[in-house]
Order: structure tokens, then C-alpha cells, then sequence
């Protein structure tokens, strides 16, 4: 079954896995009902937390690991286990468009499992784990454009059953999250730039947040978990529309708000 959406989804903290208490936990776990009733033949996550040089993905034969990549947490989220099958072929087909469109040189990693960008909010979203998973990398050493791009020549993944999911988190300073303190004005602002730019289809500003948006370098003083944004939005097509399907501010800076891309007819 072709699809017309791609996602954004802000994950937050790994706490999101056994905390009640944060909002996107109840949006995340409402996704098949409320969100997205359609059943993919495949998922393919583009991580925050998998940086690389050049795009890599991990083509796993068998079942995905769960990655622990988060450190002094509750012992009980350790203990937690998302054990989606791996997707070699989409692995192998990401591979394919991406040098098709130009990227030359496509890495294949067959160790590595699902970090905690993909099976945190994957857990919520499809706790019975039957849906196969693939993993692209972000490459924090480019630009949101070059991201764009990246989206652009995945694009006929849609019409292949594909749901492509960026995850990252709309505003992500770890060095400004504040416990039980109100949101502050400037990670506020910055989300409300990006809600306005998006739902006005603006992507060309998003593409140079650097320069366009207020409080940039403070929002993300590391691009990482920004960039599958412009994963997401490129592979919905230029004429996109963008839905906003969910917005909340924890630890007074860190966003969570999630977007839905809808292909134009034609993208």
C-alpha cells in the first residue's frame, strides 16, 4: 500500500520509555488509533543518534538489538527490549536511491541494532514489535539542505509501503534543560518559529534555521537531532503539507513537537 506521509517525531528523553508523566508518552502510544491507522510493510528511522560521515545503514538479517546508548538511567529501562525484525532489503533499497540521487558513497553496518531514537518512541508507537526496522545515519558534518536532499531521494519509498520517521527533538540543548522550571522564552520562541514556518510550508527557511530562526545555535548547539527533520520534510515532496500532531516543552527547553508531512499528489 503507497504512502503519502513521512513523520518528525521529537523523542525526547529516553525516559519517555517508563515515564507516565510526559505528554508525547500518551500521544506516542495513541499513534495506531489516532495518528497513523495504516499498517507499513516497513519502517525506516533516521536517528539523532546516529551520526556518521557519510549515510549509513544497518542491515540486520535477523532481529534488531536493543542499544542502551544512555547512561545513569533507572535500571528498569535497561531491562526493556524492542526486538523489531531487521529490513535488509530496505536497508539495500535506501543504498540503492541514495546513490542513485548522487550520494556516492552508502556505508551498510550489520552489527548494529536500534538506538534509543528508534526504539523509544517505535516501542510505544508498535509495542508488538513485528514490524521490520531499518536505520539510516545523519551526517552532523553537512547541512540541512544536504538532509533535504537526502529525504528527496527517498521519496519513492512511499509509494513501496515505506513509513519514514525522523527522530530527533524540535528544540534539543541538554546543557539548558531545567527541572521543574517553566519553559523558557527563548526554546518557546524557537518552536514557534519552526511551527509557523512549517505549517506555511516555509522548508527553504527551515533548511537555513541557522540564519532564519531566532535563537538557532541555542535551540541545537548540535545539529543531530535536528536534521531528520529535513529527512522527513524531503521525503514528503516540496508541495507538502505539514500538520503539527503534537507540541509539548519538558524540563523547561526540551521540545516535543511532532509533524506529519503529506505528499502533494504527484511529490
Amino acid at each position: 500500500m503507497a504512502l503519502k506521509e513521512t513523520f518528525y517525531i521529537s523523542h525526547g528523553s529516553p525516559t519517555l520509555s517508563i515515564d507516565e508523566s510526559i505528554q508525547a508518552r500518551k500521544f506516542l502510544q495513541s499513534w495506531k488509533n489516532d495518528v497513523f491507522p495504516h499498517t507499513p510493510s516497513s519502517i525506516l528511522v533516521i536517528s539523532g543518534h546516529w551520526d556518521t560521515t557519510v549515510p549509513t545503514v544497518n542491515v540486520v538479517d535477523s532481529v534488531n538489538d536493543t542499544i542502551y546508548d544512555f547512561y545513569g538511567f533507572p535500571k528498569e529501562m535497561y531491562q526493556l527490549k524492542y526486538p523489531a525484525p531487521g529490513a535488509p532489503k530496505l536497508a539495500r533499497r535506501v543504498k540503492e536511491l541514495l546513490r542513485k540521487s548522487g550520494f556516492n558513497r552508502v556505508d551498510e553496518d550489520t552489527k548494529r541494532g536500534l538506538d534509543h531514537g528508534a526504539w523509544v518512541p517505535l516501542f510505544l508507537m508498535y509495542p508488538e514489535a513485528d514490524i521490520p526496522v531499518c536505520q539510516l545515519s545523519v551526517q552532523s558534518n553537512q547541512d540541512g539542505t544536504y538532509h533535504y536532499n537526502l529525504g528527496k531521494a527517498l521519496a519513492p519509498l512511499k509509494d513501496e509501503g515505506v513509513l519514514i520517521i525522523g527522530s530527533g527533538s524540535a528544540v534539543h540543548n541538554l546543557r539548558a534543560i531545567m527541572p521543574n522550571s517553566p519553559v523558557q522564552p527563548w526554546a518557546l520562541e524557537f518552536d514557534n518559529w519552526l511551527k509557523e514556518a512549517l505549517l506555511e510550508g516555509r522548508y527553504e527557511d527551515v533548511n537555513h534555521y541557522e540564519q532564519k530562526a531566532p535563537h538557532a545555535k541555542k535551540a541545537h548547539p548540535w545539529p543531530d537531532h535536528f536534521y531528520p527533520l529535513h529527512v522527513a520534510i524531503g521525503a514528503a515532496g516540496e508541495n507538502s503539507k505539514a500538520k503539527l500532531i503534537h507540541s509539548s516543552i519538558e524540563l523547561g527547553t526540551l521540545s516535543y513537537a511532532s509533524y506529519q508531512f503529506t505528499s502533494a499528489t504527484g511529490s
